[in-house]
């Protein structure tokens, strides 16, 4: 599931400012180097899409509104924007032809804009609330044209250089494959992130050129062309580095999401919450965990999942969108949309689809998997067992290996468990039925009606034995022999037993 946009509990105070505030996300480009049918920003880590990242790391600002550049996979970058950010508007950069064309698009489409305009890259995800509130704060407060965020890097291959002055003020930024062999070996790099005044912008994209290696309208020329004009022009720089990192690729996808995940496992350990092998461990950013759960290794906690304080989840879980109870343990369990409560027990080996709801101790144990179930106070179904569409009342046991047949092969029917009630091993209900308070249903039934409470229901055929049947039947085989060894043994037993007397 992805979550609609607002900052977490961990971002609430980044407080907005009263500016007037434009935030520009650039969102168009195909991302070749991905190698997928599904556009750059969309691809997914921990819970958002790279564009939801950037979008949450905005919010915080307040500002007045939001547009995101779309081009290639519009209409999907458009869908995920109803999704995720619905104030947002999604303009249209029909051809691509560079980041100071995908601005001055984006500005037309909002032309009373004014004050701050914030332009940020859409493919980095581990950009910070609080270093996009730094860097607007610092370019309002001293009154800037253009502020751009830099970082300094171990290795800026492929990325844009921030050129200064001999005074160490910011001279030009030049793109890698239009730099010096001096200008290459300088890592101070541009982050793409950057904040203008919205009228001194509007002006400077009016004057760009194509005259590049890319033959495009490259953004960065903004600060060159306001430098000149004698516009103060500044460059901010990113507490951490890695928060700058885009992703162009799959390999630094996945190094982006190990990024992110120890951030976020780190975070929540110092809340109070044990993460036995954070390297295994993957929380995504819309998932709550809170003080003295006890996280076990191999465990995935995704969507709106909550864990609650001093459960206990893992080893090899996954939880999607579901809650977990104080006290609660899922262990080597998957559980989709579910809810466990507090001192409730999952697994293990369980499966918990969507709608299956357990009570207070409640459990569900090995093999077993439930759907639209609801699972009493205390009540219990240990093992290999299926439970659809039904309600179990409070403290009842479902014995093992029972079936909750709620398909008849047209629609699905429920099965109602009353509270105190015992069914035995190797039962069929066949919904509908509904089996009273404090009945019980005999080993090996198929319980077709329904059970008064208090009652006994005993559904199967009365054994009969054939005596000699092996050795007729299956006369030289081990078992015939097996038989015959035993018949033997007895009739001494018998023999001997008459000589005593």
């Amino acid at each position: 599931m992805t979550a609609r946009l607002s900052p977490s509990r961990r971002e609430s105070h980044v407080v907005s400012q009263p500016h007037l505030r434009t935030v520009v996300v650039l969102a168009a480009g195909e991302g070749k180097r991905m190698k997928s049918s599904l556009p750059k920003v969309l691809h997914p880590l921990l819970g958002r899409t790279l564009l939801g990242h950037v979008l949450a790391a905005a919010a915080p600002l307040g500002a007045d509104r939001t547009v995101v550049v779309v081009g290639h996979g519009a209409d999907q970058v458009r869908a995920h924007l109803t999704d995720v950010a619905p104030a947002a508007t999604p303009v249209l950069q029909e051809r691509q032809l560079g980041t100071g064309h995908a601005v001055r698009i984006a500005l037309d489409a909002v032309p009373d804009a004014t004050g701050t305009v914030v332009v940020i890259n859409g493919d980095v995800p581990l950009l910070r609330p609080e270093t996009v509130q730094a860097l607007v704060e610092a370019h309002e407060g001293a009154a800037a044209a253009a502020t751009v965020l830099a970082a300094e890097v171990p290795d800026p291959t492929g990325l844009g250089r921030i050129v200064r002055d001999v005074q160490g003020q910011l001279e030009q930024i030049v793109e890698e494959r239009d730099a010096s062999p001096q200008q290459r070996a300088l890592r101070e790099i541009n982050a793409g992130i950057y904040a203008f005044d919205a009228a001194r912008l509007r002006e400077a994209l009016g004057k760009l050129s194509t005259d590049n290696d890319q033959g495009e309208e490259y953004l960065t020329d903004v600060f060159a062309l306001l430098r000149d004009a004698g516009e103060p022009v500044a460059v901010h720089c990113a507490a951490d580095h890695v928060e700058t990192l885009g992703c162009n690729d799959r390999v630094e996808l996945s190094a982006l999401r190990r990024l992110l995940r120890d951030r976020v496992n780190e975070g929540w350990m110092r809340t109070g919450v044990s993460i036995l092998d954070p390297h295994t461990t993957w929380i995504d950013v819309t998932a709550t965990v809170e003080r003295d759960a006890v996280i076990d290794q191999n465990t995935q906690l995704q969507g709106a999942t909550v864990v609650g304080e001093g459960a206990l989840v893992g080893p090899d879980t996954t939880l999607v969108d579901t809650v977990v109870g104080a006290g609660a343990s899922v262990v080597r369990s998957h559980a989709v949309g579910a809810e466990v409560g507090p001192e409730a027990s999952v697994g293990p080996y369980a499966y918990l689809r969507p709608e299956s709801r357990l009570g207070r101790k409640a459990k569900v144990g090995t093999f077993v998997e439930t759907k639209k179930a609801s699972i009493g106070d205390g009540s219990k179904v240990p093992h290999l067992s299926y439970v659809g569409d039904a309600t179990i009342g409070e403290h009842s046991n479902i014995g093992a290996a029972t079936v909750f047949v709620n398909y008849d092969g047209v629609r699905k029917h429920h099965t109602t468990i009353g509270s105190h009630a015992r069914t035995g091993a190797d039962n069929m209900f066949v919904a509908p039925v509904r089996v009273g308070d404090g009945a019980y249903t005999a080993a090996g039934s198929v319980i077709t009606g329904d059970v008064p409470p208090g009652a006994m229901a005993v559904a199967r055929g009365q054994q009969r034995n054939v005596e000699g049947w092996v050795l007729r039947k299956r006369a030289g085989t081990e078992a015939a022999e097996a038989a015959r060894r035993a018949g033997e043994d007895a009739a001494e037993t018998g023999g001997a037993a008459r000589e005593g007397d």
